[in-house]
């Protein structure tokens, strides 16, 4: 098995790594990225408004942190589908598929590379946040990040396989990829608290894992808050996983079994 996982890791660290440029420009895009929200905080003279006192930080440091943390939401959503969709393109997917591979081990091979450049960007983010722009990460509570991060990769892995089922079966138009690129950065928290929000999208924000997901690490990093205090947060994640996890791979075979059927397995 873990033969089978390090040979397609290995293929595609072999392409990421041929293009040397792309990978130095992601660097300095995420510099330019974090100048442009640096800058929107200096005009408000970096002041702690009402909606970020509970997590007790400037609006940098708070969209500092849930950019680092979007990367890894971003492995979860864009993983699979990508990689189902360079397959199809290359005509390798099916090929791939009919190797004595469980399709278990196959997706967890899609999403691993992907995890590795994530937690490369979060690095940047956060090595830029501490010695460039001096946001103080000392006071974290490495235990509650850590379930919440793991909690979070599970949940949006699992969405990032239902979105890819959609991509089998239909190429183009997906729906599931639509509705979280579309209202997750603008309702979860992502670039501003949810109180910010009237409360009609406070209740539709709560209907998003990425909610609870970026306040519990805001939480969890600049607050010191415990598991126990972060009941609420990391219980709702649980949830959403053991509900999409069953589901996810349920749709995912049903969308591999009616390509096949259909003979569009290598169409795109």
């Amino acid at each position: 098995m873990f033969r089978k996982i390090f040979a397609l890791l290995k293929k595609d660290l072999l392409i990421e790594t041929s293009y040397k440029l792309s990978f130095i420009l992601n660097i300095f895009g995420v510099f330019v990225f974090l100048l442009v929200y640096f800058f929107i905080d200096k005009m408000f003279n970096s002041e702690i408004t009402e909606h970020l006192k509970e997590f007790g930080v400037n609006y940098f440091s708070y969209v500092l942190l849930s950019m680092a943390f979007f990367s890894y939401i971003g492995v979860g959503i864009g993983s699979f589908t990508e990689r189902i969709r360079d397959e199809q393109t290359m005509g390798t997917l099916e090929s791939l598929l009919l190797t004595p591979t469980r399709i278990g081990i196959i997706l967890a091979s899609m999403a691993l590379w992907n995890l590795i450049f994530a937690t490369f960007n979060a690095c940047i983010y956060i090595c830029l946040g501490a010695f460039l722009f001096h946001i103080d990460f000392t006071n974290a509570n490495l235990l509650s990040a850590g379930v919440i991060l793991l909690l979070t990769i599970i949940c949006f892995s699992s969405l990032g396989i239902l979105s890819a089922s959609f991509i089998i079966v239909f190429k183009r138009g997906n729906p599931v990829a639509w509705i979280i690129n579309n209202l997750e950065g603008l309702l979860g928290g992502v670039f501003f608290p949810i109180t910010v929000m009237p409360p009609f999208l406070q209740m539709l924000a709560k209907l998003l894992p990425i909610t609870y997901a970026i306040r519990a690490m805001e939480l969890a990093v600049y607050q010191n808050y415990s598991l126990a205090q972060l009941s609420n947060e990391w219980g709702a994640l649980l949830i959403f996983s053991i509900i999409l996890i069953p589901l996810s791979f349920g749709s995912f075979q049903y969308a591999l079994k009616k390509a096949r059927k259909q003979g569009s397995l290598i169409q795109y």
